[in-house]
């Protein structure tokens, strides 16, 4: 659940940050996404993108046992 926030919220920060870098290569002030439908697939695409990554990396982080509560680190 957690996962599906977060990459929510980071694909509006990256269809923002792509957003600013096409206007600045293209040396224009605004975007138009024309309807609706062209912003909603770009941002489902950085969604899917994020969510994939965020997947990828807590499967690595639990292979590497950063999770995994064990009596060493247990200070009680």
């Amino acid at each position: 659940m957690l996962r599906i926030g977060l990459s929510g919220v980071v694909s509006f920060i990256l269809l923002y940050i792509e957003s600013l870098i096409v206007m600045k290569l293209k040396g224009m002030s605004t975007i138009e996404f024309g309807e609706m439908t062209p912003f909603i697939n770009v941002w489902a695409m950085n969604f899917f993108f994020v969510f994939a990554i965020f997947t990828q990396v807590g499967n690595w982080c639990l292979n590497k046992g950063f999770f995994q509560q064990s009596d060493e680190h247990n200070i009680y």
